[in-house]
């Protein structure tokens, strides 16, 4: 019998005993209190908004509305507002009204930290503390370690899941959540916000715009990362949202890892590889991962990157978009790059 059904089986998952459920009460978390102080950490850096202006400007009539709909269980998620931005890739946007963003904001606060002690160190995407940054600086660790310092050979497996927030499965989903919220009602408020957003078939999808999405796709992916360190024993393996790697120094260790690892995703998780984006190469040839391409004794950012840094500086950039790079320019060897852009690192 695998090693996972029997941890969850037997309520030990992530190191610590699962009878440690989330122990808040619904009437614990929808309170006034709650809601003012969501809506004070919400209105950071969106006051001259328009939709926050207006919401402010019935704010007293608004929030009590917000309370009694939830005190009744007479909320209702409301639809969303869809945009595309470029970030560097094509990506759909979908915004909540402010009063369901406000909501958000309260469940986020409430589950993170009970979630964010169950995740495994490694899983870097949306965690305090954690960061694109500190994944890269993981990974040269793990190379140097499995590469003895560079003097054998460190094959790395990179993945990267397909359509991964399109393709978040919501019963799946509210099962896992299960498994760690008993109170029903608690349950049933995060399933409204779970189904009121589905992507090209309905049950599926989470929108890129919810606070609670960066979250819930995390608690999703956990499903993953044990399966990845308990019943397969990976020692070497980082996790940032849909992109993960698994290092050593043995590819053929790694390309029976593979067929487990697909296995696991379609079948449990409903997910995909992306045919396109999985690869076992060396460490000594350069491996793409979070935006840099890695060697043994440097990283450079990749072609991709480089040319639209340059496209974005071209004509008056903002001291935003400048200090930006400026920071980027620090974690790899950007020489080129930061001569091409014009941008002095001081």
């Amino acid at each position: 019998m695998p090693l996972l059904f029997l941890l969850k089986q037997s309520g030990f998952e992530g190191g610590e005993i699962k009878s440690h459920m989330f122990s808040k009460k619904y009437n614990d978390i929808v309170t006034i209190e709650s809601i003012l102080d969501a809506w004070g950490r919400f209105l950071r850096g969106k006051r001259r908004r328009k939709d926050v202006a207006e919401f402010q400007n019935r704010l007293a009539e608004n929030l009590s509305s917000l309370y009694y709909d939830l005190q009744n269980k007479a909320y209702r998620h409301g639809s969303y507002f869809a945009f595309n931005i470029f970030d560097p890739k094509l990506r759909n946007i979908h915004k909540a009204c402010v009063r369901d963003r406000l909501l958000h904001h309260i469940i986020y606060k409430e589950l993170y930290p009970y979630f964010d002690s169950r995740f495994i160190y490694d899983s870097y995407s949306c965690r305090k503390d954690k960061g694109a940054h500190k994944a890269l600086d993981r990974f040269r660790n793990f190379a140097g370690r499995v590469s003895r310092n560079h003097t054998r050979t460190c094959f790395v497996l990179k993945c990267d899941v397909r359509k991964f927030f399109a393709s978040i499965d919501h019963e799946i989903l509210i099962k896992i959540l299960k498994r760690h919220i008993g109170d029903s009602d608690i349950l049933w408020l995060i399933r409204d916000v779970v189904s009121s957003f589905y992507s090209t078939n309905p049950g599926a999808g989470l929108p890129l715009g919810n606070i609670t999405s960066q979250l819930l796709v995390n608690i999703y992916m956990h499903e993953f990362d044990m399966f990845v360190k308990q019943e397969l024993r990976v020692k070497y393996y980082i996790r940032y949202a849909d992109d993960f790697v698994i290092l050593s120094e043995d590819r053929g260790y790694l390309e029976n890892l593979l067929s487990q690892i697909e296995s696991f995703i379609e079948q449990e998780l409903c997910l995909k590889l992306h045919e396109d984006k999985v690869c076992i190469k060396t460490y000594a040839s350069g491996v793409d991962f979070l935006g840099w391409i890695h060697f043994p004794y440097h990283r450079q950012i990749r072609t991709s990157t480089k040319k639209r840094i340059i496209r974005n500086t071209k004509h008056f950039p903002t001291p935003q978009t400048v200090n930006s790079y400026r920071g980027l320019f620090l974690h790899g060897n950007a020489y080129e790059v930061q001569k091409a852009a014009g941008i002095a690192l001081y």
